[in-house]
C-alpha cells in the first residue's frame, strides 16, 4: 500500500509526524475544538482527511486538501451505566483514557506500547498491543461516532452492516469524533523482564512464550539470541501477587540493576513490583512525556502458527538489518472480523524500529517483505512497507467490500488521499 520512497521524503513543509519523518502535503492543517466547527469544515471543503498524534510513519493520514486534527476535541469520558464501555473523544490519548478509567475501578482491554498515541488513529490503523487472548485496539471498539461529507453525525454500531468494514478504515469513511470501547473491572498486575532467550525455545515453544503471562513480547536484533522478554501478569483479584518462573524456557530473570540500562527511565516498572494495570500494561510511562522518535517503524503480521519459520526467514538477513534496526519487537496479536485489519486470525506482528536512515531502510524494507513474502505478511497500515498492490489484494480479500463501502459513503472522494488511491487503484 504505502511505497518507502514516497513515505520516506525528506521533511520540506513545518507539518510533520511524530518522528519528524514525514512531511505533510496538505494545503493546510486545522484543529477544531468542537463537533460543530469539525462539521462545518468538513461540509465546506472539497477534500479533507483527520489526523491524530501523528505516530504514523506513512502517508497514512495524508491528503491533498485540509488536514483535520481531532486532538483539540474534548475527551468527556463518558462510562455506560453498566460499566461496560467507555466513550471518549476520538482524538484523546489512551493514557487519558486509561486514568480516567482507573480512577473508576475499570481497564482497558489492551493498550498499545506508547500510551499517548490517540484512540481514533489507533483504531484506524489496526495497532494492536500483545497477548494471545487479546485483539487489535480497533477490536475493542462497539460504536464510532462519524462526520461524514456532508457534516451530518452517523453512529455505526457493532452487528449494524459495514460495521466492520468501518473500524480500521484508514480515514477513508469521514472524520471519527467519538468512540466507544469494551473495557473490564479494573485490576492490577506485574512486569518481568526476561533476558537471553535461546532462539530455539522460540522455534519448539512459541506459543509456551507468549503464554506466559497476560501480554507477552520480546525483543531481538536477529542475532544469536532474544535479547529481552517482557511478561505483564495479572494479578488475580485477592491475591496480593503472583510468582514468577526462575527459567522461562532458558531465559533468566534480568537483574534489577539492568533495566534501567535496558529499558530507560521512561519505562513502566519491570522489575516484578505489583501495581495499577494502567502503569504496567504500556511499555511508557503515562506520566512520561514521549519525545520525538529519532527512528523509523515498519511492522508485518503474519499467522501465528507461521511465525517461528517467518522470524527464521528474516534472521537470514540479520547482518544486513544490524547496522540499521534499533530493535525488533515481537507480539501477538488474537484474530478479529473486520475487513481490513491485519490479524484477521491469530497473529504474530513483527515490529522494526529502525535507525533514523531513510535511503538504507527504503532498501530493506522490500528485502524483508520478500523473505516474509511465503507467510503472505500484512503491514502496519501507519508503517512503511513497499509490498505491490497484488500482494495488498491478496491478503485481504474483503477488500473489494470495503472499496464499495467506501464509495457508498463518500462517492465523491472527499476523503481520499494518496495512500488510499493507491489501496483501492483497480488492477
Amino acid at each position: 500500500m504505502t511505497t518507502t520512497h514516497e513515505t520516506l521524503r525528506p521533511p520540506r513543509r513545518d507539518e510533520r509526524n511524530w518522528a519528524d519523518s514525514f512531511s505533510y502535503g496538505a494545503t493546510r492543517v486545522v484543529q477544531p475544538s468542537t463537533v460543530d466547527e469539525l462539521s462545518e469544515l468538513v461540509a465546506g471543503a472539497p477534500r479533507i482527511r483527520a489526523l491524530g498524534t501523528r505516530h504514523s510513519f506513512s502517508d497514512v493520514a495524508d491528503g491533498p486538501g485540509l488536514l483535520v486534527s481531532t486532538t483539540a476535541l474534548p475527551a468527556d469520558p463518558v462510562i455506560a451505566d453498566d460499566g461496560h464501555s467507555v466513550t471518549v473523544g476520538a482524538g484523546t490519548n489512551y493514557a487519558v483514557v486509561a486514568q480516567h478509567l482507573d480512577r473508576h475501578g475499570l481497564a482497558l482491554l489492551n493498550m498499545g506500547s506508547l500510551p499517548h498515541i490517540s484512540v481514533g488513529g489507533a483504531i484506524a490503523t489496526g495497532t494492536h498491543g500483545s497477548g494471545l487472548a487479546l485483539g487489535s485496539l480497533s477490536s475493542a471498539v462497539s460504536a464510532l461516532e462519524i462526520v461524514g461529507p456532508d457534516g451530518s453525525v452517523r453512529t455505526v454500531r457493532r452487528g449494524q452492516p459495514g460495521f466492520d468494514g468501518s473500524i480500521v478504515a484508514l480515514g477513508a469513511l469521514g472524520v471519527v469524533v467519538r468512540v466507544t470501547l469494551d473495557v473490564q473491572p479494573g485490576f492490577r498486575m506485574r512486569q518481568d523482564t526476561y533476558v537471553d532467550l535461546p532462539w530455539s525455545s522460540v522455534d519448539d515453544h512459541l506459543l509456551d512464550v507468549m503464554g506466559a503471562g497476560y501480554s507477552v513480547s520480546f525483543f531481538h536484533e536477529f542475532d544469536h539470541r532474544i535479547r529481552e522478554v517482557l511478561v505483564k501478569s495479572r494479578v488475580p483479584e485477592g491475591l496480593a501477587d503472583v510468582s514468577m518462573p526462575r527459567d522461562l524456557w532458558g531465559a533468566r530473570p534480568a537483574p534489577v540493576d539492568e533495566h534501567a540500562e535496558v529499558t530507560g527511565t521512561k519505562s513502566t516498572p519491570m522489575d516484578g513490583s505489583v501495581g495499577s494495570w494502567a502503569d504496567r500494561l504500556p511499555h511508557f510511562r503515562i506520566d512520561a512525556t514521549p519525545s520525538v522518535g529519532s527512528e523509523l517503524q515498519s511492522e508485518h503480521f503474519v499467522a501465528l502458527e507461521d511465525g517461528p519459520a517467518a522470524l527464521r526467514a528474516v534472521q537470514r538477513l540479520g547482518d544486513e538489518l544490524r547496522p540499521h534496526l534499533h530493535t525488533c519487537e515481537t507480539r501477538t496479536v488474537a484474530g478479529d472480523p473486520l475487513w481490513l485489519s491485519p490479524t484477521p486470525q491469530d497473529s504474530l506482528g513483527i515490529a522494526f524500529t529502525w535507525k533514523k536512515h531513510p535511503a538504507e531502510v527504503a532498501a530493506l524494507v522490500p528485502r524483508v517483505e520478500e523473505a516474509l513474502a511465503p507467510f503472505t505478511p500484512r503491514p502496519h497500515w501507519g508503517k512503511l512497507s513497499a509490498l505491490p498492490h497484488a500482494a495488498i489484494v491478496e491478503a485481504y480479500p474483503r477488500l473489494a467490500d470495503f472499496a464499495a463501502l467506501v464509495h457508498e459513503v463518500d462517492p465523491d472522494g472527499k476523503f481520499a488521499g494518496p495512500a488510499l488511491e493507491r489501496l483501492l487503484a483497480q488492477p
